[in-house]
C-alpha cells in the first residue's frame, strides 16, 4: 500500500475447475493468450493440444516420435522448429476488456524447450496411469483446470454389465487383495477388491459383520478374515494385504482393535473433504486414543484419505467406455481402472455404490467449492470402495515399479498386459530429454 506504482504478480498452475483460486484470478483479468501464426497459410491461432497428432503403428500402438502440430486451418503440420518459428512471431490478444488487470495464459506447446514427442509420451503414460497422474498433465502441462465429473453413474447400467465368475475366486488380471471396512452402529460392511495394472479391479466379496463395535465377537470376526484366504483363478490361495478401516464411529475401540491385530495389515483411516492436496493419501500419524480409561503411550497410526479424489476417480472409472464381449474375445484389454463386477452384487449395493454426486455449492463468503452429496441415505458400498482403494494406495500400487508388478505377474503366473499405446499399464515413462535453447527476443 505505500508505493503508488506497485504490481501484484500471480503465477499458478490451475488444480480443479470452479475452485481454483489462479483461475477466478484470470477470469477477472483481460484474459489475455498468445496467437501463432501458420508458417504454410498464415492463419492466427492459439496453440492447443487437440491439434497434436502423431501416427500408429501396424498393431495398433502409438508412434510418439511422429508427432507434429497441425494448423487449425489448413491442416499443415510444423515439426518442432517450425512450431518454435511460428512462436518467436506470435502476440498477445486480450480477449476481455481491460479493467486493470492483466492476464496471459500459456501451455507447455509454446516452449522452446519441449519437443512434441516429449508431450506425447507424457500423455500416454498418464493416461494409463489414472486420474491423478491425468490431471497432473492437464495441469501442468496443458495449463488448463480439471474438470471433476462427479455425477453418479447409472445403476441399473452397471447392474446389466455385471460378469460371471467363480463366487470366491479372484480373476486372472488380480495380482493383491486390500478391503475396505465401514464401522456402523450395529455392524461391520467389509468389500474386498482385487488390483490389477493400471488399477483394474474387481470386487471379490462382500461381508456383513453384525453386532456392531460393541460386542467382542463382531471384532474377532474381523480378525478371522484378515487371516481368510481367496483362491485365484491360477489356484494360488491370496489373502488381504491391507484393510482400511474407518474411524469415523467409535474410534478408540478401532483403535484398540488395530493395535491388537498390528498395523502391518491393518490401516486406520479419517476422510476428509476436499481436493486440493498434494496426495489422496497421507500419513502415517501418530495420535493418541483412550482404551479403557488409559492414556496410551503412544497412539495408533491413523492415514488421513481425501476421499473427494478417490470418489471421483471411482465414479470416472464407472462410467469409462469398454470394449465388447466379441472385441474382449478377440483379445481386446479393458481400459486401465475399469471396474469389474460380479453377478452376485445386487441391485441395493449397486445402488449404494452410485449413492452420491459432486455439487459445487457456494460458501457464507461467496467462494465456490466442490462437495458430494447423497443421492440416496445408504452409501456403504461407496465407503469401503474409497476405503479399499486408500488401501490400494498405501500399500504402494500408485508408485509400483514395472519390475514389482512383473514379478507379482511371475509369482501368479498372470501373462502381461500391454495397453494400446503400446506400454505397461502403471509403468512409469522415463523422462525425455530437453532441449535447451536461449531466445532473447522469444514471443516479444
Amino acid at each position: 500500500m505505500t508505493f503508488w506504482n506497485r504490481k501484484i504478480v500471480l503465477v499458478s498452475t490451475p488444480t480443479n475447475k470452479g475452485t481454483s483460486r489462479i483461475e477466478a484470478a484470470y477470469q477477472e483479468s483481460d484474459q489475455r493468450r498468445f496467437w501463432v501464426p501458420c508458417p504454410d497459410c498464415g492463419a492466427e491461432q492459439v496453440l492447443t493440444w487437440t491439434q497434436v497428432r502423431w501416427s500408429k503403428g501396424p498393431e495398433g500402438d502409438h508412434r510418439p516420435e511422429t508427432a507434429r502440430y497441425h494448423c487449425a486451418e489448413c491442416d499443415a503440420a510444423w515439426r518442432d522448429e517450425t512450431r518454435w518459428a511460428a512462436v518467436s512471431k506470435g502476440h498477445w490478444v486480450a480477449e476481455q476488456p481491460f479493467a486493470g488487470v492483466v492476464g496471459f495464459h500459456l501451455n507447455e506447446i509454446y516452449s522452446p524447450w519441449v519437443r512434441l514427442e516429449a508431450m506425447v509420451r507424457a500423455f500416454l503414460s498418464a493416461r494409463s496411469g489414472g486420474d491423478e497422474t491425468m490431471k497432473t498433465f492437464v495441469n501442468t502441462s496443458l495449463g488448463e483446470t480439471w474438470v471433476e465429473t462427479g455425477e453418479a453413474p447409472d445403476w441399473q447400467r452397471l447392474y446389466d454389465r455385471r460378469e460371471a465368475w467363480k463366487p470366491g475366486t479372484v480373476p486372472a488380471g488380480g495380482l493383491f487383495l486390500t478391503a475396505g471396512a465401514d464401522v456402523q452402529k450395529d455392524r461391520v460392511e467389509v468389500d474386498v477388491w482385487a488390483w490389477g495394472r493400471g488399477l483394474e479391479s474387481w470386487l471379490v466379496d462382500h461381508v456383513v459383520i453384525e453386532g456392531g463395535p460393541g460386542d467382542p465377537t463382531c471384532w474377532q470376526r474381523l480378525t478371522d478374515l484378515l487371516g481368510r484366504s481367496w483362491t485365484h483363478a491360477n489356484g494360488v490361495p491370496m489373502n488381504i494385504a491391507r484393510l482400511a478401516i474407518d474411524t469415523g464411529y467409535e474410534t478408540s475401540a478401532v483403535y484398540a482393535w488395530a493395535r491388537q491385530v498390528g498395523f502391518a495389515q491393518v490401516a486406520p483411516v479419517k476422510g476428509v473433504d476436499g481436493f486440493n492436496r498434494s496426495a489422496p493419501v497421507t500419513g502415517p500419524t501418530y495420535v493418541d486414543a483412550t482404551v479403557a480409561g488409559k492414556r496410551l503411550r503412544r497412539g495408533a497410526r491413523l492415514w488421513t484419505v481425501a476421499t473427494s479424489t478417490f470418489k471421483a476417480e471411482t465414479y470416472r472409472f464407472l462410467r469409462q467406455e469398454r470394449p465388447t464381449a466379441e472385441e474382449v474375445d478377440a483379445g481386446a484389454a479393458f481400459p486401465p481402472g475399469t471396474i469389474h463386477l460380479p453377478g452376485w452384487t445386487d441391485s441395493e449395493w449397486l445402488k449404494q455404490l452410485t449413492a452420491e454426486q459432486l455439487v459445487t455449492v457456494r460458501t457464507r463468503r461467496g467462494f465456490a467449492k466442490l462437495e458430494w452429496q447423497k443421492l440416496r441415505e445408504r452409501n456403504e458400498a461407496l465407503d469401503t470402495r474409497v476405503y479399499a482403494r486408500a488401501a490400494a494406495w498405501i500399500a504402494g500400487a500408485d508408485r509400483w515399479s514395472e519390475a514389482y508388478w512383473s514379478d507379482m505377474e511371475r509369482q501368479l503366473a498372470v501373462p502381461a498386459r500391454v495397453d494400446a499405446a503400446g506400454i505397461n499399464p502403471g509403468r512409469t515413462a522415463r523422462p525425455a530429454s530437453r532441449r535447451r535453447a536461449v531466445r532473447s527476443n522469444y514471443m516479444g
